[in-house]
C-alpha cells in the first residue's frame, strides 16, 4: 500500500516505531543507570560490582531491548526507503525524548529547548511533504 506521492504504509509504521523505541530505550537506560549511581572508583572490584548491578537491572535490560528493536526496525526501513527521508523523519524522536525526559525522569525542559524542538518538527513536516523514493530499485 502506497499513498499517492507518499511513503509505503510499512515505512510509515516503522518510522513511527523508530520514533518511539529509540527515545524509550535511551530513557530507560538513563533511568536504570541513575538508580545504580555513578561509578566512584575504577578499581577492578568496584567495576565488577557496578557491572553486576547493571546486569541485574530490569530497567536497563528493557532499555537494551527497546534499542535493539529500534536498530532492527531502522535497518529494515533503510533497506527500502531513502536515508534522506528516513533520518529527518525519525528526528521527530526529539519530541518523544523531551516528553519522556520530563515525565519519566522529572527533567525540566527550558522554553528555548522547546522552541528548538518545534523548529525540528517544522523541518520534519517539510521533509515529510516531499515525495520519498521508497520504491524498488530500477
Amino acid at each position: 500500500m502506497k499513498p499517492a506521492g507518499g511513503a509505503h504504509f510499512k515505512t510509515i509504521v516503522l518510522i513511527c516505531f523508530i520514533v518511539i523505541s529509540a527515545p524509550l530505550g535511551n530513557v530507560l537506560l538513563s533511568k536504570g543507570m541513575k538508580s545504580i549511581g555513578a561509578i566512584q572508583s575504577y578499581a577492578p572490584t568496584e567495576l565488577f560490582h557496578s557491572l553486576s548491578r547493571v546486569l541485574a537491572s530490569g530497567t536497563i535490560w528493557l532499555g537494551i531491548a527497546s534499542l535493539m528493536a529500534f536498530f532492527i526496525a531502522y535497518m529494515l526501513v533503510l533497506s527500502w526507503a531513502d536515508y534522506s527521508y528516513v533520518q529527518p523523519a525519525s528526528a521527530a524522536a526529539y519530541v518523544i525524548t523531551a516528553l519522556l525526559g520530563y515525565f519519566l525522569l522529572g527533567e525540566s525542559i527550558a522554553p528555548l529547548r522547546w522552541a528548538g524542538i518545534a523548529v525540528i518538527c517544522l523541518g520534519v513536516f517539510v521533509v515529510g511533504r516531499t515525495p520519498p523514493r521508497t520504491t524498488e530499485p530500477r
